[in-house]
């Protein structure tokens, strides 16, 4: 917002300054729904403007003085905004990495903004102004909520920001904990987990540092310069060529002798280098632990100049800096200096080296990525692939593997490199059919740089490679087996790799194991099925070969690693169908139940697995095939209650998949009993408890299946628990999700709220509900791009509640909203339901119209010196607006319901009769009539004689029985209708043959005193 925006308070009248503070504020919000960053914070603001502006908007018809607390409230609304914008817009173009790293200080100033437009409207002088107590105590309370109003970063960015901290604090300069380090960061502000995408938003975080420093801004610069030098160690923070050339550009730099550690570096106590060298008082310096302990035998006196000292320790950063480049330096020349021993005839010094590479590999990270540049990774393939003769040719090969998978760990580039040497997984896989700890080390290097997806194919084509792999699910090696296991379900990615596992019969190895094998690796196949990403196909394929006999078996096993390792295994299994329902059928429910059941002091995780392996179950049993034998997944009334009755004895996890569960069985609209059943047992005043859980997933779950239980039709009176503060909580929801069905579902709630509840729906006509409603429709009405979602559909079911006739005053707030036009656009571009609802609420607003048109004036005087007259509506008699009299036929709206009349939804063909039937009501008959009949209307009526749906039918007819009361009508439409008419009262139910026959008598086709009658 520029700084003439809004001018200043003294020189405007206030009605003016709000309503551009109004305007502002609109532009606000929709700037605000753009932002990627602290989006639950920034819809939090929101929701808090979108309450500010209807209070603005009714200020602004008051009379305020322009007294100076007046004037102070409009002057910090003004500036408010104006950060608020200033905030929005920066959010939306700065770097994400960069917006992350300062979340902290942007929920600050949301949280800051927010308490201030609260202090600005508790500022207004309500006492002096004509409004009722109700609004004088919303208006209060908003302000008590926005002036206490408190805003948090995400518990996921806190622990990446923690985590860089440490990272920092602790000098963490490895490739493994930046790699880490860059995903959570990626994940937290939603960049994609690719590696091109995270280069990219890297690079552009480097330059935002290049920004700090053109702003002078120190102590920003010098943060972001620790974090990218904490970065910079990840695969995806630079190119290999990049990596490569900055270290030989420093190797080259350092000579080829060693240096002796200088005087300084070593400890005074210990005599040996410092690894953390601190200062105390006296100026000297030691190794932290060595004046640690000196201190803790009381010596309070310096152990070099005998003086008395403090016992604070300062780290001497500087010092530790030199010995570390001192160290690196010596490491470097080291590493380049020991090549030359790997093509030694000595095979003990060949042994030798290669223990020192692993020695310096185990050490550090950088160390394993200055080896990989030194070229090491042909020279140890080499190895693998030569056949060496003497006694030490096992144990070269064991060390040159150990060393390549210490290489491989944890690095994208490194992988690359091995796959790239010349038949090296060809050398590697040749390891597979060799002695047991060679083969343990092969295939654990396999699995590694499977990893890499181009790797896939390569390993698997090598001959007899899937055999060997699959023979080692056998080997006496649980380590080896449960490797190779996860190796095959890499590579099972690839269809044509599955067929070769095929070929090798490549789950009965597994499954053997599983039915014969010891405890432990019972337990180890177990846990591999568990973690297994097996394709559906493969999941059903391992059924079929037995699994499910032996996983029943270990569930009643007492050693409770086994029983949790199976439970998982079938957890994983039962997320196809087809599985699910095969343990429905083998009783696998109850022993579930039975372990959900075990006392609290039981493993935990035990009983997450049950519970979510029922949530899969439930599932299962909703989606039996067509025609197919039906699945009752709790078989008793006693089960039902029994596992709903958990929900509030259980934590979040366990907590969360019941909801889940019993969320899949009450979706159907078959599942009737099962939404009374769960009704009767209070389940409705459970899950409002359950809306104020600060476990999002819990929330969730507990939100769609109240939304499942508010369908029900006998259900009312437990609906008319929910007060006004649930309302609140479920349009929280609506605004702050990320889940659009949980959403959607929120808002299903309100719309199936009872309709005899009136406090609730003029409530929600006053309240930040109807904006937030009316959002919502408008960008489904005018967005012809955007799909009709649930969301939109249940959002026009809550305006059905909100124009009803009886409630004249609430019609009013939601036609002052421009509403009428979105919902006759909706009739355009809305889902079958929604264009039902549409016209369900522009048939209410119709009915007010008659009583609301404003009469027509009569002139008198000079005629010839008076205005033209003004233009009466069509129907209605006198003068009719879509604001005041919610005229249909100023709207624009009876073509659009002829329109519907074809919609293929029985529904929203009912809503359209309806809504046209009032323009014939009473003394409309005849000019309704010719509206309808201009826009096709009464031929698209006619047509729906023919249709199926006796409701249809009926509606239709009662219209048309009207309009052939017409003359005219019955001339131009006559022909047309008999031979339907006719049908329906050979064919039609008792209603519709007795509307026909009425119609018939109309058209002179049947005397009045027919039977038909």
């Amino acid at each position: 917002m520029s700084g003439n925006a809004i001018l200043e308070a003294s020189l405007v009248p206030a009605s003016e300054a709000l309503s551009k503070v109004v305007d502002e504020i609109v532009g606000t919000l929709r700037s605000a729904n753009d932002v990627v960053i602290e989006q639950k914070s920034f819809s939090e603001l929101s929701s808090y403007l979108e309450k500010v502006v209807p209070v603005l908007k009714e200020l602004m018809h008051k009379n305020l003085s322009q007294s100076e607390s007046v004037s102070n409230a409009i002057e910090i609304l003004c500036r408010e905004v104006k950060i608020a914008n200033h905030l929005i817009s920066e959010c939306s173009k700065r770097n994400r990495f960069y917006l992350l790293i300062n979340c902290k200080k942007i929920v600050k100033q949301i949280q800051d903004t927010t308490r201030e437009i609260g202090r600005a409207l508790s500022l207004i002088p309500l006492a002096l102004l004509e409004i009722s107590s109700r609004t004088h105590d919303e208006i209060g309370e908003l302000c008590d909520k926005m002036l206490t109003a408190e805003f948090k970063a995400t518990v996921k960015e806190e622990k990446v920001l923690e985590s860089i901290d440490a990272g920092i604090r602790e000098r963490s300069a490895n490739r493994s904990y930046a790699n880490d380090l860059l995903i959570q960061i990626a994940e937290a502000v939603g960049v994609p987990s690719d590696r091109s995408a995270i280069k990219k938003e890297f690079d552009e975080f480097k330059s935002e540092m290049t920004d700090a420093q053109l702003r002078k801004n120190r102590a920003e610069a010098i943060q972001m310069e620790q974090i990218i030098a904490l970065l910079e160690w990840a695969d995806v923070a630079s190119s290999p060529k990049e990596r490569a050339s900055k270290y030989h550009n420093k190797r080259k730099s350092l000579g080829n002798q060693l240096l002796e550690p200088l005087q300084p570096f070593y400890c005074p106590i210990t005599q040996d280098v410092m690894v953390d060298p601190v200062e105390i008082s006296s100026g000297q310096t030691f190794e932290r632990s060595a004046i640690e302990k000196w201190f803790a035998t009381e010596n309070k006196i310096c152990p070099v100049t005998k003086t008395p000292v403090t016992g604070e320790l300062r780290p001497n950063i500087t010092l530790r800096k030199s010995i570390e480049e001192w160290k690196d330096r010596n490491t470097m020349i080291t590493i380049a200096s020991m090549k030359p021993k790997l093509g030694s005839h000595d095979e003990q010094e060949v042994l030798d080296t290669l223990l020192e590479l692993h020695s310096l590999c185990e050490e550090r990270d950088v160390h394993r990525e200055w080896i990989v540049m030194e070229d090491y990774i042909p020279l140890l393939l080499r190895f693998l692939g030569r056949n060496r003769s003497g006694n030490n040719k096992k144990l070269i090969r064991k060390q040159a593997l150990t060393i390549l998978c210490c290489l491989a760990k944890d690095s994208y580039d490194t992988r690359e490199r091995i796959a790239e040497v010349d038949h090296a997984i060809e050398d590697i896989v040749r390891s597979l059919s060799r002695n047991v700890g060679e083969r343990i080390l092969a295939v654990s290097l396999l699995l590694e740089l499977s990893e890499n997806d181009a790797v896939h194919n390569r390993i698997a084509s090598v001959k007899g490679c899937i055999f060997l792999l699959v023979n080692m699910l056998n080997d006496e090696s649980s380590q080896a087996a449960e490797d190779a296991c996860k190796l095959l379900d890499n590579l099972s990615s690839v269809d044509e790799n599955v067929v070769q596992m095929a070929k090798t019969n490549y789950f009965k190895p597994l499954l053997r194991c599983l039915h014969s094998g010891s405890e432990a690796v019972k337990t180890k196949m177990a846990t591999a099925l568990a973690e297994m990403e097996l394709v559906d196909h493969k999941k059903s394929s391992l059924f079929d070969e037995g699994a499910l006999t032996s996983l029943l078996g270990m569930v009643s096993n007492v050693d409770m690693h086994c029983k949790e390792a199976s439970i998982r295994a079938l957890q994983n299994l039962s997320t196809v169908p087809k599985n699910g329902i095969r343990m429905i059928k083998e009783g696998l429910v109850h022993p579930l139940l039975d372990l959900l059941q075990l006392p609290s002091g039981s493993s935990q995780t035990l009983r997450e697995h049950s519970a979510a392996t029922l949530a899969n179950l439930a599932v299962s049993a909703t989606m039996a095939e067509p025609g197919g034998e039906r699945v009752v997944f709790l078989e008793s009334d006693n089960d039902i209650f029994r596992l709903f009755s958990l929900v509030n004895l259980t934590g979040p996890s366990i907590q969360g998949s019941i909801l889940a569960a019993f969320h899949a069985m009450c979706r159907p609209p078959s599942a009737t009993d099962m939404r009374n059943k769960l009704i009767e047992a209070r389940a409705v005043q459970v899950l409002i408890q359950v809306f104020d859980s600060g476990n999002l997933v819990i929330r969730s779950s507990a939100v769609k299946l109240l939304f499942s239980l508010s369908q029900s039709s006998t259900n009312s009176s437990e609906m008319e628990q929910i007060a006004q503060s649930d309302l609140e909580t479920l349009l929280n929801i609506i605004q702050t999700s990320a889940d659009e069905e949980e959403k959607a579902a929120a808002m299903g709630i309100i719309a199936n709220l009872p309709v005899r509840n009136t406090e609730i729906t003029q409530w929600l006509a006053a309240s930040w509900a109807l904006p937030i409603i009316i959002r919502i429709l408008e960008n489904a009405a005018y967005s012809n791009n955007q799909p009709q979602t649930q969301l939109v559909e249940n959002s026009a079911g809550v305006l059905c509640h909100l124009t009803s006739p009886n409630d004249v005053d609430c019609q009013r707030k939601v036609a002052e909203a421009n509403t009428i036009p979105i919902l006759v656009k909706l009739l355009q571009h809305g889902s079958s339901l929604t264009k039902r609802q549409a016209s369900i609420s522009l048939a209410q607003f119709s009915q007010s119209s008659g009583g609301l048109c404003r009469p027509l004036i009569r002139r008198r005087g000079f005629l010839c010196f008076a205005p033209p007259p003004e233009r009466g509506c069509r129907v209605h008699p006198g003068i009719c607006s879509v604001e005041e009299s919610f005229c249909l036929v100023e709207a624009g709206a009876v073509g659009p319901l002829v329109r519907v009349l074809e919609d293929p939804d029985e529904g929203a063909r009912e809503g359209a009769l309806r809504a046209l039937e009032t323009l014939i009501e009473g003394e409309r008959l005849q000019s309704g009539s010719q509206v309808i009949a201009e826009a096709n209307g009464i031929m698209g009526m006619i047509r729906l004689l023919s249709t199926d749906s006796a409701n249809v039918q009926e509606k239709a007819l009662r219209v048309l029985e009207r309009v052939f009361m017409l003359n005219e009508y019955r001339t131009e439409f006559g022909t047309s209708v008999q031979i339907h008419l006719v049908d329906i009262t050979q064919r039609g139910n008792s209603t519709t043959k007795s509307l026909a026959a009425r119609t018939l008598a109309h058209l002179n086709v049947l005397h009045d005193q027919s039977s038909y009658f």
